[in-house]
C-alpha cells in the first residue's frame, strides 16, 4: 500500500514539474532565396540542414528558389526574403549603389566556379568569334566572366553574340538542346555537358581569380531587427563549410547534395572534387577588401557603379567582418 502511494505521489510532482516547466522555444523561421535549382553552389546550406548544423542554432531553414539573381534582389529588397545565400554579387551591389536596403555579410564562392563550355566542332575559344554564348544576363556576373576569358584570346566584346538565362540549368539545357553554340555553367552541369560530348574550353578561375563570385545578403531592416539570429546561422553555415572540406565527409556529402537534387553521383563526387582543388568556398567568413575592390572596379568600368572603394556602403558593419 504505501509503495502504490509513493508512486502515485512521484506521478503527481512529475505532473506538476511538467506544468511548471517552461515551454520549448520554437525555432526562428529563416526565409532564404537563392537561384535556379538545387545545385552544388549551395551545397553548405544542405550540409546544415541535413546535419543538424541549423538546428543546433535553434533555425528553421526555408529555402526557395528564384528564377533569376535579379528577381532574387528584388524579393531581398521588397522584404519577401530575408536573406539570399549563393547571391551572384553583381546584382546585390548594383542594387545598394542605387540605395536599396540590402547588404552583403559574407562571401560564400570566393573564386568563381563557372567553366566554358561550348558545342564539339568548337575546340578553342577563338573559336567562338561570331558564335552564340549563353550568359546569365546582360549585366550578369557571368557576362563579365566570359569577357575575361575571351578577350586573352582574341576575341573581343562585341564579337561574339549572346543570349540569356538566369540559372545554369537553363544554360545547360539550351546549350545540349543546340540553342547555343557555348555557355558558361557551373559544376555539375559542366561535367554533364563534358559527357555528353561538350567541350570544356577553359575555366573562369583560371581568368578571374580576383573577381568573388557569389555571397551572403541580407534585407538590412530584418538583419538589424535579427542580430543574434543571424550571427546563429553564420555560425552553423561555417561549420557546414568546414564539415564540407574534411575529406572524410565526402561521401556523406555526395549522398547530401544527390538527396535534394537530380544529379548523377558521378557528377556530384566531380563537382566536390572540383571546389575543393580550387578552393572555392570561402572558410573565412569575411569579405575581402582586395577582391571586393576588383569586383567594384569591374562595375565601374561597364558604369554600373558611381564610385570606387569604400566597400562599407555595401556590408552591414554589425555583423559583416572584412579582411585585406
Amino acid at each position: 500500500m504505501m509503495k502504490a502511494l509513493h508512486r502515485i505521489a512521484c506521478l503527481v510532482a512529475l505532473g506538476f514539474s511538467l506544468l511548471l516547466a517552461p515551454p520549448s522555444q520554437a525555432a526562428d523561421t529563416v526565409t532564404i532565396g537563392t537561384v535556379g535549382s538545387a545545385s552544388a553552389n549551395l551545397w553548405p546550406v544542405f550540409i546544415g540542414q541535413q546535419k543538424g548544423f541549423f538546428t543546433a542554432e535553434n533555425l528553421k531553414i526555408d529555402v526557395v528558389f528564384v528564377q533569376s539573381s535579379a528577381n532574387t534582389v528584388q524579393q531581398l529588397a521588397a522584404g519577401s526574403l530575408d536573406i539570399t545565400m549563393s547571391t551572384g554579387l553583381v546584382d546585390p551591389i548594383r542594387a545598394i549603389d542605387r540605395g536599396a536596403s540590402i547588404a552583403i555579410i559574407r562571401f560564400e564562392a570566393q573564386a568563381p566556379p563557372y567553366a566554358l563550355l561550348a558545342k564539339p566542332a568548337i575546340k578553342t575559344m577563338k573559336d567562338l568569334k561570331g558564335k552564340v554564348i549563353s550568359v546569365g544576363g546582360a549585366k550578369d556576373i557571368t557576362r563579365i566572366y566570359v569577357e575575361r576569358m575571351l578577350e586573352p584570346n582574341g576575341v573581343k566584346r562585341g564579337e561574339f553574340d549572346m543570349v540569356y538565362a538566369g540559372a545554369t540549368s537553363a544554360r545547360a539545357s539550351a546549350l545540349l538542346a543546340g540553342a547555343v553554340d557555348a555557355a558558361i555553367l557551373l559544376p555539375p552541369f559542366n561535367f554533364q555537358a563534358e559527357a555528353a560530348g561538350f567541350n570544356s574550353l577553359g575555366l573562369t578561375v583560371t581568368y578571374a581569380p580576383d573577381l568573388p563570385f557569389s555571397g551572403t545578403v541580407v534585407n538590412t531592416k530584418w538583419a538589424k531587427d535579427h542580430i543574434p539570429l543571424l550571427k546563429r546561422l553564420l555560425s552553423a553555415h561555417a561549420k557546414s563549410v568546414e564539415w564540407f572540406y574534411d575529406p572524410k565527409n565526402k561521401a556523406e556529402a555526395v549522398k547530401i547534395l544527390g538527396s535534394v537534387s537530380s544529379l548523377k553521383a558521378d557528377d556530384i563526387e566531380k563537382s566536390y572534387d572540383f571546389l575543393v582543388k580550387n578552393n572555392i568556398f570561402d572558410r573565412s567568413g569575411t569579405i575581402s577588401r582586395t577582391k571586393m575592390n576588383a569586383l567594384i572596379d569591374a562595375l565601374v568600368s561597364l558604369g554600373d557603379v558611381q564610385a570606387k572603394g569604400n566597400i562599407e556602403r555595401f556590408t552591414l558593419p554589425e555583423v559583416t567582418r572584412v579582411s585585406d
